[in-house]
């Protein structure tokens, strides 16, 4: 299926490693250019090679800073010539006991995983609609549907994001305009931050890495991991011409875990 976007200008944040640079690689694969960010300079650039290698036609380009600062999102859509599709995507906060939580725990949760989303949206989406074409699509998590209770800081930011966006992307002058806003809710997927989980875990549980990642494996339908290929391949879906009269909406993946009738 041709979706349409070749010749696009994405912003793909957090995208050197995990589910943002598998979005990136799945736009790039569909003739968009990207525009990617990350903290990290090497993990950066390497990813940035591979793009380059996998979809030669198309430009990439490479911001180093923190998307969730001012100085950072500035740097990111000045190096986009314009931003027909944005990807939201920032590492969850910590997980924890509640009781353990200040006021500048809870500000840097809210700073990256809703305020610089409803910041990096209220950036770009005028000049979407004004071009009547453009995509914005937040990863968020599976605990906005399901809250985690140790992820007390996760599940309060980006059902904050959740309820924003639930409201603005259906506003005439965007949705009436060729502009989408959703969110893609992952649950368990074989990432970097999956695989720190486990280590950090394993001893607490008297296992090794590998035995408590079979475990959670047992805990999916699917019985295993998602890919941060497939991931990438329902964001660039939602970034598709075909994907207009989606809008608004809450896409859950997580190989069946969530256990709910809607």
């Amino acid at each position: 299926m041709d979706l349409g976007i070749k010749g696009k200008w994405a912003l793909v944040c957090a995208a050197s490693k995990g589910l943002g640079r598998g979005c990136a690689e799945s736009l790039a694969r569909e003739g968009v250019n990207v525009v990617i960010t990350a903290r990290g300079a090497d993990a950066l650039e390497a990813t940035a090679t591979a793009i380059r290698a996998m979809a030669p036609a198309v430009q990439v380009r490479t911001v180093v800073g923190d998307i969730a600062t001012a100085d950072g999102r500035a740097a990111a859509l000045a190096a986009c010539p314009q931003v027909d599709i944005l990807v939201n995507n920032a590492g969850g906060p910590p997980p924890g006991d509640f009781r353990q939580w200040d006021r500048d725990a809870w500000i840097a949760a809210l700073d990256a995983n809703m305020l610089t989303p409803i910041e990096l949206i209220k950036a770009t989406v005028d000049q979407m609609a004004a071009r009547g074409y453009g995509r914005v699509v937040n990863i968020t998590s599976a605990s906005v549907k399901a809250p985690i209770d140790f992820l007390g800081l996760s599940n309060g930011a980006r059902s904050g994001l959740t309820g924003f966006v639930a409201g603005v992307s259906r506003q005439p002058q965007l949705a009436g305009r060729g502009v989408t806003i959703n969110s893609i809710l992952p649950g368990s997927f074989d990432t970097d931050r999956l695989k720190q989980g486990f280590r950090a875990n394993a001893a607490k549980a008297g296992v090794t890495p590998e035995e408590l990642a079979d475990r959670r494996k047992l805990t999916v339908p699917a019985q295993r991991f998602g890919t941060a290929a497939e991931f990438g391949e329902l964001c660039a879906y939602l970034c598709s011409l075909q994907a207009g009269y989606i809008t608004g909406q809450n896409l859950l993946i997580d190989g069946g875990a969530y256990p709910g009738t809607y």
